[in-house]
């Protein structure tokens, strides 16, 4: 099993967090996994202005920092901080969620964890079919919604997996600290990969 949130496997070390059970649970919220989400995205931000952005109050998005700060999964970004407010950034840029005994372990935490990934992706799709109208014509036909209905092995799924990770990484990643100017045209884009096992086939 993988989550990847925010793109294929890195190779520093420094940039992906596997989670564990103290993770695992931090993240077993979906303001929270929303909140991790939009440090990954858009770069540091306060609770006030990321509160805005999910529609929920300044104290509830504090709240949920903080024990995703204690998870070790956010951290305050003491250079933008002040004494009125405090400014947070990610920790890590992808979480990965590979450890085969977790959801066994903790099976209450992991079923809220991916529930919660799997609505973001959901929000995030609408948002984007919601501006389709205003996209300039060439990002309405860069814009795509698809599936393929494979017969696979689980070995087979997970070397699918490895290969659409390595197909990925030969593209430009966004990085919000990025101060690289970028070629005329370039925009962001959110690709969103599942591998989802039928209930049939199971």
């Amino acid at each position: 099993m993988s989550d990847r949130m925010g793109g294929p496997k890195r190779q520093d070390p420094e940039a992906e967090v596997a989670l564990d059970a103290k993770g695992l649970r931090a993240l077993a919220h979906p303001v929270r996994v929303q909140l991790v989400e939009l440090l990954r995205t858009y770069g540091p931000s306060t609770a006030t202005r990321l509160a805005a952005r999910l529609g929920i109050t300044s104290g509830n998005a504090s709240y949920h920092l903080r024990q995703l700060g204690a998870a070790g999964l956010v951290k305050e970004d003491t250079e933008r901080g002040n004494a009125r407010e405090r400014w947070w950034s990610s920790a890590h840029k992808l979480t990965s969620f590979d450890d085969a005994e977790l959801p066994a372990q903790e099976p209450e935490a992991t079923m809220v964890y991916l529930r919660s990934v799997a609505a973001g992706y959901t929000l995030r799709t609408q948002r984007a079919l919601d501006e389709f109208p205003a996209m300039p014509p060439e990002w309405r036909d860069a814009l795509h919604l698809g599936n393929s209905l494979l017969r696979l092995t689980p070995e087979e799924a997970k070397a699918l997996q490895e290969e659409l990770n390595s197909l990925i990484a030969r593209y430009r990643q966004d990085d919000p600290a990025d101060t690289v100017e970028l070629p005329e045209g370039t925009g962001r884009v959110l690709l969103i990969s599942q591998i989802l096992p039928e209930p049939e086939a199971r």
